[in-house]
């Protein structure tokens, strides 16, 4: 793994605007040939490259462009006014995979992967999630065995983005006992190419069309030690939540910058349309959802902003974040479906951009933890606080 991003040269403003014309000049008019060919074209991934979209959280000795989560928010209300697919293509390398490296891996395997990942040569993916291992992420089943100076790792993660796509899979594996539950967990870097690492073809999904989801199976996969992050095992939950919080923000924030596209798209219809010799923003009755939709939209972006702010002074706001990822996803829903309802008949016709948005983002409540996991994990962090003072 090798290759370089840029390095920052330009300033924040200059690059927000950069990133929000991009967004409206070429991933919006893009928008449909997505969803029909189930796929991002090349030449818009080229430019996602280009543009730097792959590098935004990592520091600049990395080649990356070192923003701040402040301004990783920020640019992600920009670029998720377009379809939310475009944002999942580089989302696992930003997030869930390179702030894991970051912040455990070895400096040789830093030195190695991350370079060529704020590039976009190498795109990173995700493996948690195993058919009895989703919420309950110790129960991973997954096994790595030491086996002289390699390990070898069976098992079948599923509903991982990029799948099909990825250079670079972080794989979480036991290495303790099975009894050990989090504590024996373990991360591991395994480039595509190993024998016995095999991604079938992704799954077709209710929405996200264009985004590839699959399963990654490992069948007596052999790495070496040195693919053992931290070269250390166990800690792998703990390691895997690094990643986990820095996504679930990202999430809140898409979840923001999907509501404020469909609010763009209910505001240019009302003032479009016609019925009863008057324009249909109006009538009262839609004045309402307009009204509360905005309140709603404006309250999340609030919240995410926060969020961000105190993941900047440190440490990370691991309750916040809860917060922000339930409420922007519930959000975000809820605008999608009065939207809709704005639109009338039209808002159930695929040609128009609601309508996909509608399906989109109903994923938001699912991944990256769902809206129940966050509510348990926003209490028990209540009642621990609470006795704690007691």
């Amino acid at each position: 793994m090798h290759g370089a991003a840029p390095q920052r040269q330009i300033e924040f403003p200059a690059y927000l605007a950069k990133v929000r014309a991009f967004s409206r000049e070429v991933l919006r008019p893009a928008e449909d040939r997505v969803e029909d060919e189930d796929a991002i074209p090349a030449e818009i991934v080229s430019a996602m490259r280009d543009l730097g979209l792959f590098g935004i959280s990592l520091p600049a000795a990395y080649g990356g462009l070192g923003w701040n989560m402040e301004q990783q928010v920020l640019l992600t209300l920009e670029f998720t006014q377009a379809s939310a697919v475009y944002r999942s293509r580089f989302s696992t390398t930003i997030g869930l995979t390179s702030q894991v490296i970051l912040d455990y891996g070895t400096p040789d395997q830093r030195r190695r992967c991350l370079p060529a990942m704020a590039a976009g040569i190498v795109t990173g993916a995700f493996c948690l999630t195993e058919e009895a291992a989703g919420s309950d992420a110790g129960a991973v089943a997954t096994r790595a065995v030491r086996d002289g100076s390699d390990y070898v790792i069976t098992g079948v993660k599923r509903y991982i983005t990029n799948a099909p796509d990825a250079d670079l899979f972080l794989v979480i594996a036991r290495t303790g006992p099975e009894e050990s539950g989090g504590e024996g967990l373990s991360c591991f870097l395994v480039e595509r190419g190993t024998p016995g690492l095999v991604t079938p073809r992704h799954s077709r999904m209710m929405g996200q069309r264009g985004s590839h989801v699959g399963e990654v199976h490992l069948d007596q996969c052999r790495v070496p030690a040195e693919a053992l992050l931290g070269g250390r095992e166990g800690n792998g939950l703990k390691m895997a939540l690094r990643g986990i919080n820095h996504a679930r923000t990202h999430v809140a924030a898409t979840c923001v910058g999907q509501a404020m596209r469909l609010m763009e798209e209910a505001v240019g219809y009302l003032n479009q349309r016609q019925q009863f010799g008057s324009f249909i923003g109006e009538f009262q009755a839609l004045q309402v959802l307009l009204g509360e939709s905005q309140a709603e939209v404006s309250a999340a972006r609030a919240l995410v902003l926060d969020c961000a702010r105190q993941f900047d002074q440190g440490p990370i706001p691991h309750g916040e974040i809860a917060c922000a990822k339930l409420f922007a996803s519930e959000m975000v829903c809820r605008v999608a479906d009065r939207v809709v309802q704005m639109f009338g008949g039209q808002g159930y016709l695929e040609e128009r951009a609601v309508a996909r948005l509608y399906r989109d983002v109903r994923l938001f409540r699912i991944f990256e933890g769902t809206s129940q996991i966050q509510q348990i994990n926003i209490a028990k962090r209540l009642l621990r606080a609470a006795a704690k003072e007691g």
